[in-house]
C-alpha cells in the first residue's frame, strides 16, 4: 500500500510548481488530481479561455446538499527583484520555519487542505466535505469566478466556506471590497519649447491624483466607519502614473492606476461618480481651447467585500474546531470569500495558517506550527462532518 503524503510532503511539491499569476498552473492541477484518484475521489476541472489554467472542484463524501468548501489559491506572485537567501521555488527548512514562495500565501492551507482529503476518503462522512482551488487570484480574483458559475448550476450546493488565507489561525468575519479602476488622460501633444501652447496630459494626471487626495480626506474625515479594520475607513490609492515619451515632447495620454477598497456603507459606485465629476471639472474648462480634452474612468476588476455575524453558522463551527480563543476579525487583505457569499449565499469565514506579513516579500515562510493547527483544525472538522453537522 503507497504511503499517504503528508502536509509538508504535498507543500513540498506545490512550492516547486512556479505557479506565477496569468502563468499556467496545469502542472500542480496535474499533481492534485493523481492525488485524488488515488484516493478516489472525484473532481470537475472549469480551464481558464485558453485553457492554460484550471480551477478544481472536489467532493469527498455524500453526494448532497450541505457540507463545508475549503478555498484557497493556487497562484503565487512574482519573485523578480527580491533578495532570497534560498530558492523560492524550493522548499526549504530552518528553525521551525517553512520557506518558499506561497508556502504563506497560500500553498500552505491548499496542502493541508489536501492531506485532509485524503484521509477523509476514508472515512464515512455523512456531511460533504469540498475543495476549491482556483488561479489567478492575486490580480483580483479573477479565476474564481468562473467556478463559481459553475457551482451556482452544481447540483450539489455547499453550505459554508472557509478560505484559508493566512490569519495566524484565528477567525476573520470580514474584508473590504475592492474595485480597480484606470483614469485615462488626454491632451495636445506639442514641443516642449512652446508647452504652454500644448495640453499636457501628465498635468491632467495630477490635477485629478489631487482630487483623488481629497476625496480620500472627506472619507477619513467623514466617511462610514469600522473599527474592526486597521485602517477603519474606506481607502483611495493610486499605484501607478505613466504617460509621455521623451522630454522635448508635451505628453498627449497619461495613464493612472488607483483603487478603492471599501467598508461596507460605503457605495463605491458613488465614490467613482464623485470622482468622474471631479474628472469633468478639470477638463471642462480647457475645452473651448482643446476640445480633446478628457479624463475618462473606466472600470477594471472588482469584488465584493466579506462581511460575515459573528453568529453565522460558519464562525460557530470554526469556533468548535478550532484552538484559538481570540476573538473574531476582520483582515486588510481581500479574498474570495466576498465572491462565495454574494454569488452563491454561502456563510462564509476566513481562517488559515501563517500570516500575511510574510507573504508578498523575499524569503516568505509558514511556521510548523501553524501547519500543524490547521491540520488540527481541519482534523477536527472531518471528525464533525463523519457525525453530521
Amino acid at each position: 500500500m503507497a504511503i499517504e503524503p503528508t502536509t509538508l510532503d504535498i507543500l513540498e511539491r506545490l512550492i516547486g510548481f512556479a505557479t506565477l499569476s496569468r502563468q499556467s498552473n496545469r502542472e500542480l492541477i496535474g499533481y492534485v488530481t493523481s492525488l485524488l484518484d488515488g484516493a478516489g475521489i472525484g473532481w470537475d476541472l472549469v480551464e481558464s479561455p485558453d485553457g492554460t489554467r484550471a480551477n478544481l472542484f472536489a467532493t469527498i463524501g455524500p453526494a448532497t446538499n450541505g457540507g463545508v468548501v475549503l478555498s484557497g489559491h493556487t497562484d503565487v506572485v512574482p519573485v523578480e527583484g527580491q533578495a532570497w537567501s534560498t530558492d523560492p521555488f524550493a522548499l526549504c527548512e530552518r528553525n521551525g520555519r517553512y520557506y518558499g514562495r506561497g508556502t504563506t500565501d497560500m500553498k500552505g492551507f491548499v496542502a493541508s487542505a489536501l492531506a485532509t482529503a485524503l484521509r477523509a476518503a476514508r472515512c464515512e462522512l455523512k456531511t460533504p466535505l469540498h475543495l476549491a482551488f482556483s488561479y489567478d487570484e492575486e490580480i483580483g480574483c479573477v479565476g474564481v469566478r468562473s467556478l463559481i458559475d459553475r457551482l451556482s448550476s452544481h447540483p450539489i450546493r455547499p453550505a459554508l466556506c472557509i478560505v484559508g488565507e493566512p490569519t495566524g489561525m484565528r477567525i476573520a468575519t470580514g474584508h473590504k471590497g475592492k474595485v480597480a479602476l484606470r483614469a485615462c488622460c488626454t491632451g495636445r501633444a506639442g514641443h516642449s519649447a512652446l508647452a504652454p501652447l500644448a495640453l499636457n496630459a501628465l498635468h491632467l494626471g495630477a490635477d485629478f491624483l489631487g482630487r483623488l487626495r481629497e476625496r480620500q480626506r472627506l472619507l477619513a474625515e467623514t466617511g462610514r466607519r469600522d473599527e474592526h479594520y486597521e485602517i477603519p475607513y474606506t481607502t483611495l490609492h493610486a499605484g501607478r502614473m505613466s504617460g509621455g515619451q521623451a522630454l522635448n515632447i508635451v505628453p498627449e495620454c497619461c495613464e493612472i492606476e488607483f483603487e478603492i477598497r471599501n467598508v461596507v456603507g460605503d457605495d463605491p459606485q458613488t465614490i467613482i461618480a464623485g470622482l468622474k465629476d471631479d474628472a469633468e471639472a478639470i477638463v471642462a474648462p480647457l475645452r473651448p481651447i482643446f476640445p480633446e480634452a478628457a479624463i475618462a474612468i473606466d472600470e477594471v476588476n472588482a469584488y465584493p467585500g466579506l462581511e460575515t455575524p459573528v453568529d453565522s453558522p460558519v464562525v460557530t463551527l470554526l469556533r468548535l474546531i478550532n484552538e484559538s480563543r481570540e476573538s473574531p476579525f476582520k483582515v486588510a487583505f481581500g479574498t474570495e470569500g466576498g465572491l462565495f457569499q454574494d454569488r452563491l449565499g454561502l456563510a462564509t469565514a476566513v481562517c488559515g495558517p501563517g500570516f500575511m506579513a510574510q507573504g508578498h516579500k523575499p524569503d516568505e515562510y509558514v511556521g510548523a506550527d501553524q501547519l500543524g493547527r490547521c491540520d488540527a483544525m481541519l482534523a477536527a472538522l472531518v471528525d464533525r462532518l463523519a457525525v453530521g453537522l
